[in-house]
């Protein structure tokens, strides 16, 4: 399977309640890919966001990740402002984008389930699950057949 570059897009200042659960997608992510921004993951890191940049620095970094990555992989549960604008310039330049929702009661936001653009929007119940997924999709985006997962 060819190693792509992955942009890992999830809430920061929009919550961290979700963080243990984008470390667990971000570290099977490399597994197999590049994730450029396996910061996203880090459990330390709270909504206050990065202290070490400035938001200027944080944009401009962001949109040259967003830019040289094969494909965006979104988790989306937690609401974000920065993961919405993350997606539509992801639709901007023409990038591969996966969304993930954790099933519950939260609904993805009509801008991105109503826009034909966002084909690719998974459902998932288990961390086990959304690497499955995660998994097989790359696989086609790679355009190599993923391999058997072990159980």
């Amino acid at each position: 399977m060819k190693r792509l570059k992955i942009y890992f897009a999830a809430a920061i200042r929009g919550g961290r309640t979700d963080a243990a659960r984008y470390q667990q997608l971000i570290a099977f992510l490399q597994t197999t890919h590049q994730v450029l921004t396996e910061h996203i993951g880090a459990t330390d890191l709270t909504a206050t966001g990065e202290v070490a940049l400035t938001d200027a620095e944080i944009y401009q970094r962001d949109l040259h990740w967003l830019t040289i990555c094969d494909v965006v992989v979104a988790e989306t549960t937690q609401p974000s402002l920065g993961v919405g604008y993350e997606l539509a310039y992801a639709e901007k330049i023409g990038k591969p984008v996966l969304i993930l929702q954790q099933q519950g009661p939260e609904k993805l936001s009509a801008m991105i389930s109503g826009a034909p653009y966002f084909q690719r929007v998974f459902t998932y119940t288990s961390v086990r699950q959304a690497q499955m997924i995660l998994q097989r999709e790359l696989g086609f985006i790679s355009g190599t057949k993923p391999p058997k997962m072990i159980e």
